[in-house]
C-alpha cells in the first residue's frame, strides 16, 4: 500500500518518519498529475505547493489550528491529505469535489475561497474570535506573492499590525498568479529574494543542510536557524511587512521539505503577527508545468494532447482589440493580472505603451479606467464576470456617476464550468441593469461581438459593458445586422403562438428550440435585443401585444435579470409572460452543458418549457 493511501487522518502525517514524507511528497504530485489529466484543473499551483501542503500537517493539528488558502486553487495536495484521497478521482466534476477549499465539503477546509486576496482578512477573523472566545489554536493564512497585489490583502495586513494578535502570514513567492506577476510588491519581494544574505544562505546554510545524513538533523537544525545563528539574515528588518508590524522571516526555499517543515515548526511558537516569505516553484515536479507555469496554471482534460480549437469569443475580443488599436492610437486596455485568461496578450505585445495590467486589483483597474477616460483616451478593461463583481462600487460610483466613457469587456458571462459557483458569471446582468446610464451589450456570436466593441468606442460618455460566455459561439448560423446601435434588436424568427426573447447566445438556443416546436405545430417568433440596455422597447412590446405570450430566456440568474426588465416593460399590457435562467440559488460545479440543462436552457428543455407554456 502506497504512503498516501495509507493515511486515515491527519495527524498519521506527523507519525511519518522524514524519508516516507518524501516518498508521499511523490505520490501526490503523480496522484494530481494522473487525476487532472482526466478531469482538468488547476495543475501547476498545486504541483508547486506539495512541500507546504506536508509540512503545515506535519506542524499543525487539524481540524482544531485553522489553515487558509487564499484563492484555494492550489489546493489539491491539502484535499488528498484531508480524508477526500478516495473521492480525489471527481474533483470538479458534478457531484464530486469541488476545485477549491468549501466549508460545507470537509471540516479542515475553515474558510471558503475562490477569489484572491481574501485570506488575510479570514484569517485575523478567526485569531481575534480565538481571543475573544479565550481559546487555544494556530491561525495561518497561505497566500501568493500574486494575490498580494489585491487590496484587500493590506487592508487585512493593516488591521493585522494594528491589533497585534498571534496570526502566521505564509507568503507563497512563485512570482506567479496566473501570468507573471507585476508592479511594485512583485519588485520588493524580488528584492528579498536576490538581497546577497538571502544567497548566502542558500550557499551556505542550505546547501550544508543537504549534506547532513539524517533529515530529522535538517529539520532540527532548519529550525533552529531561524533563531539562532541565521537570525540576522533571516529575519531582515528592511522590509514592507515590518512597516505593518509584522514580522517578517525568510526567504526560505519552500520545496525543501525538511527546510520548510523545521522553519514552520519553530515560527508556530513565536507570539504576534508574523508573515513567513517562501520560495516555491509553480508546477514543481512536472516538467512541462515548470516550464509553461502560466499554461497549465488551469488546464482542460487530456492536457496532454494538443487541441484544435475554433475561434472563440475571447479570441474574437483579443483580434478585434489588436485591429482597434492599429487604428487608433487613443485606445488603452486594462486587465488585473488576466492579461492571457482576457485575451490581451497579443495586445501587450503589439501596444505595450498603452496596455496596463495592474495585479489582482480590479477596483483600481475600474478607476484607473476612469482616469484616463477623462484624460482624453479610450480604456477598454477586460475582466472576468465573476470578478468585475469585485470592483462594483467603482462601476456605480467613479463610472456611472460621471458619466465615463469605459468600456467593459466582461468574458465569461454566465456559467463557466467545473470551476463553480465562485467562478460562474450569472450576476453581472443583474448588477449592471440598475445602473443609471450603463448600457449592456450581449452579442450572441462573435461577428456581434466585433462590431459592438466597434461601436462602443464611439461614444463620448457614459460606460458600456459588453458580456459575452466562455468558449466558442454556438454552432447556429444567424445574419447578423450592420446596424448594432442601443436600442435597436432583431428578430430572428418569425411566430405567432409566442414571443421568445433570448439573451447573447441564449437567443441561438431559442432559435434551435423554436425549429424543434415548429415540427409539433407550434409556432413561436424569436427575438434578439442585441443591447439589454437600453433595450429595444418598442420592438419587444409590439412583438410581445401580436404573440400575446412571453417568454425570456438568458444565461444568468433570473432574480433582477432581463426578464424581469421586460416584465416591468410590458407591465401595463396584462400578458402572461415566462422567465428562464438560473434560480435564486448558487450554482454548482458542472460541465457547463449539464449546468444549462439543470436549469433548464438546454434546447431540448427550453423546447419542453416553451411548448408546455403556449399550451396552457
Amino acid at each position: 500500500m502506497s504512503v498516501l493511501d495509507g493515511i486515515s487522518f491527519t495527524s498519521d502525517i506527523s507519525k511519518l518518519s522524514m524519508e516516507d514524507r518524501l516518498v508521499l511528497v511523490n505520490e501526490i504530485r503523480n496522484r494530481i498529475i494522473n487525476v487532472i489529466s482526466s478531469t482538468g484543473g488547476h495543475l501547476a499551483s498545486s504541483l508547486g505547493v506539495v512541500e507546504l501542503t506536508v509540512a503545515l500537517l506535519s506542524v499543525y493539528s487539524l481540524p482544531q489550528d485553522k489553515i487558509i488558502w487564499d484563492v484555494g486553487h492550489q489546493s489539491y495536495p491539502w484535499k488528498l491529505l484531508t480524508g477526500r484521497a478516495d473521492r480525489f478521482h471527481t474533483i470538479r466534476q458534478s457531484g464530486g469535489l469541488s476545485g477549491f477549499p468549501r466549508r460545507d465539503e470537509n471540516p479542515c477546509d475553515a474558510f471558503g475561497t475562490g477569489h484572491s486576496s481574501t485570506s488575510i482578512s479570514a484569517a485575523l477573523g478567526f485569531a481575534l474570535a480565538r481571543d475573544i472566545s479565550g481559546k487555544d489554536y494556530k491561525v495561518v493564512a497561505v497566500i501568493g506573492d500574486g494575490a498580494m497585489t489585491g487590496g484587500i490583502a493590506f487592508e487585512g495586513l493593516n488591521h493585522l499590525g494594528h491589533t497585534g494578535t498571534d496570526m502566521l502570514i505564509i507568503l507563497n513567492d512563485n512570482d506567479m498568479s496566473i501570468s507573471p506577476n507585476v508592479g511594485a510588491i512583485s519588485r520588493h519581494l524580488t528584492t528579498l529574494i536576490t538581497d546577497p544574505r538571502y544567497n548566502r544562505i542558500k550557499k551556505e546554510v542550505w546547501n550544508a543542510l543537504g549534506k547532513i545524513p539524517s533529515l530529522g538533523e535538517r529539520v532540527r537544525d532548519a529550525a533552529h536557524a531561524v533563531t539562532s545563528g541565521l537570525k540576522k539574515t533571516l529575519v531582515t528588518p528592511d522590509t514592507l511587512f515590518d512597516d505593518f508590524g509584522v514580522r517578517y522571516i525568510g526567504p526560505v526555499p519552500g520545496n525543501d521539505l525538511a527546510a520548510i517543515t523545521g522553519v514552520l515548526q519553530r515560527v508556530s511558537e513565536i507570539s504576534g503577527p508574523v508573515l513567513l516569505h517562501i520560495v516555491t516553484k509553480k508546477g514543481k515536479g512536472y516538467e512541462p508545468a515548470e516550464l509553461d507555469a502560466t499554461g497549465y496554471h488551469g488546464v482542460s482534460a487530456s492536457f496532454t494532447e494538443k487541441e484544435n480549437k475554433k475561434e472563440s469569443f475571447t479570441s474574437a475580443f483579443s483580434r478585434t482589440m489588436i485591429d482597434l488599436g492599429r487604428s487608433n492610437e487613443k485606445i488603452v486596455t486594462i486587465t488585473a493580472a488576466m492579461p492571457d485568461g482576457t485575451g490581451l496578450n497579443e495586445f501587450a505585445v503589439k501596444y505595450p505603451d498603452r496596455f496596463f495590467d495592474v495585479g489582482i486589483a480590479e477596483q483600481h483597474a475600474v478607476t484607473l479606467a476612469c482616469g484616463l477616460a477623462f484624460g482624453g483616451l479610450k480604456p477598454v478593461v477586460a475582466v472576468y464576470s465573476t470578478f468585475l463583481q469585485r470592483a462594483y462600487d467603482q462601476v456605480i460610483h467613479d463610472a456611472a456617476l460621471q458619466k465615463a466613457p469605459v468600456i467593459f469587456a466582461i468574458d465569461r458571462g454566465g456559467v463557466v464550468g467545473e470551476d463553480g459557483p465562485t467562478h460562474h458569471g450569472v450576476l453581472d446582468i443583474s448588477m449592471l441593469l440598475p445602473v443609471p446610464g450603463m448600457r449592456i451589450g450581449a452579442p450572441r456570436n462573435c461577428e456581434l461581438l466585433e462590431s459592438m466593441l466597434r461601436t462602443s468606442v464611439l461614444f463620448e460618455e457614459y460606460p458600456t459593458a459588453i458580456r459575452y460566455p466562455k468558449g466558442e459561439e454556438p454552432d447556429i448560423p444567424s445574419i447578423t445586422p450592420k446596424n448594432v446601435l442601443p436600442g435597436e434588436g432583431q428578430l430572428l424568427r418569425e411566430g405567432k403562438d409566442a414571443l421568445v426573447i433570448g439573451v447573447g447566445v441564449m437567443a441561438l438556443y431559442a432559435v434551435k428550440a423554436a425549429d424543434m416546436l415548429e415540427k409539433q405545430g407550434i409556432s413561436v417568433a424569436v427575438f434578439d435585443p442585441l443591447w439589454l440596455k437600453p433595450a429595444p422597447l418598442n420592438s419587444i412590446r409590439e412583438l410581445a401585444a401580436a404573440c400575446g405570450k412571453v417568454i425570456t430566456v438568458e444565461d444568468g440568474a433570473i432574480e433582477g435579470g432581463f426578464g424581469f426588465h421586460v416584465q416591468s416593460i410590458l407591465f401595463d399590457l396584462h400578458l402572461p409572460i415566462l422567465t428562464i435562467g438560473y434560480p435564486d440559488d448558487f450554482q454548482p460545479h458542472a460541465t457547463r452543458e449539464e449546468l444549462l440543462k439543470m436549469a433548464g436552457l438546454d434546447y431540448k428543455s427550453l423546447a419542453e418549457s416553451i411548448g408546455d407554456f403556449v399550451g396552457q
